[in-house]
């Protein structure tokens, strides 16, 4: 490995004008630019890259931060990660990623690891995993900054970014009413999820205000942690054996959605001729599926970039021995129209 001493005994100049031209800090502007450039040659040259380790120990900042994820593999999660990444670079901050892979069981570890790179602080992207107490105590104690994506944390000395279930909820009801729709079945996320409970109020708040009844028959609820494609067209099996007709349905994710576009289409409905489908998420598959879904965007890659610049406010306050208040981000999801909705048959 190319070192300082490499490069001062190529470039002529001592170690500790090449450290300062090399670590470019206001010291280095003592230095003539001749110098500077010579240095900096040298080091293109020989192929020199700063030893982030030992510039970390000298300066106590490890310019990184630890992500972690419930599931790299989830659409849901990548999107998120990839705005974390996007906004993180131009700043000089790495992330030191530790995925979950769905097991609570593994949080104690992932953080054990992220912790062991001492890193500046946490983002973790929340599921299910999130909502047993304990694990926000964990990063609490700790008085690392931290944000957690996906659940809103009202109570907790924590910074929040979530998108407004409620709302978007009620978007996707509207449009289908809006469509002419009456007639309509819906598929509820699981009981251990907050979104479930949040997405479903905003379903309802809407019905009451347009005097839409729901037909408790055609509701049907994921019983897993999380939503299952085999599940989901179990369930919409289950509402079609009922025998009363619907002409849309309102799924809880973008999955479920594709799974019920998938038992409609065996059971010899085509959609949306004869049921329109909504999903939520906006996942990457949902514009190629087919029909494209309609489906409710959550802004995810917004919300991964919102949360790396709190992250980042959190970690320059602490830096500078300064005290804030924990950030709270809610954010606006929007209807995304494509192929899988169309207005409600006469008949």
């Amino acid at each position: 490995m190319v070192t300082i001493k490499d490069v001062a005994r190529e470039s002529g100049a001592s170690i500790t004008t090449v450290s300062m031209v090399l670590n470019d800090g206001p010291s280095a502007q003592r230095i003539s630019e001749a110098t500077r450039k010579r240095i900096w040659k040298t080091a293109k040259k020989l192929g020199y890259r700063p030893n982030v380790f030992a510039r970390s120990l000298r300066s106590n900042r490890s310019r990184s931060v630890g992500v972690i994820v419930f599931d790299i593999t989830d659409p849901y999660c990548s999107q998120i990660l990839r705005a974390i990444e996007t906004h993180l670079q131009p700043s000089g901050y790495t992330s030191v990623l530790a995925d979950l892979q769905n097991d609570r069981g593994n949080f104690q570890r992932c953080l054990n690891m992220v912790l062991e790179r001492r890193v500046e602080g946490i983002i973790a992207i929340a599921n299910w995993t999130y909502l047993e107490e304990f694990l926000v105590e964990e990063i609490t104690k700790r008085d690392l900054p931290a944000v957690i994506i996906g659940r809103e944390l009202t109570k907790d000395p924590i910074s929040s970014v979530v998108v407004d279930n409620a709302a978007g909820a009620r978007q996707a009801l509207q449009h289908l009413y809006e469509l002419g729709h009456s007639k309509l079945a819906f598929i509820k996320g699981p009981k251990s999820l907050v979104d479930s409970s949040q997405r479903w109020h905003g379903i309802e708040r809407f019905a009451r205000e347009v005097g839409l009844v729901i037909d408790p028959e055609l509701v049907v609820e994921l019983q897993g942690r999380n939503s299952t494609y085999g599940e989901a067209c179990q369930l919409v099996e289950e509402l079609l054996q009922r025998k009363r007709r619907f002409t849309a349905l309102v799924a809880f994710d973008d999955l479920t959605a594709c799974a019920a576009i998938r038992a409609l289409t065996r059971a010899g409905r085509v959609v949306p001729r004869d049921c329109s489908v909504v999903g939520f998420d906006d996942i990457p598959n949902s514009a190629f599926y087919n029909p494209p879904l309609t489906t409710i965007q959550q802004q995810l890659e917004m919300q991964g970039s919102l949360g790396a610049e709190i992250v980042e406010e959190l970690i320059s306050a602490s830096a500078e021995k300064r005290t804030i208040p924990p950030r709270r981000r809610r954010v606006t999801p929007r209807l995304v129209v494509r192929e899988s909705t169309c207005p409600a048959p006469r008949s």
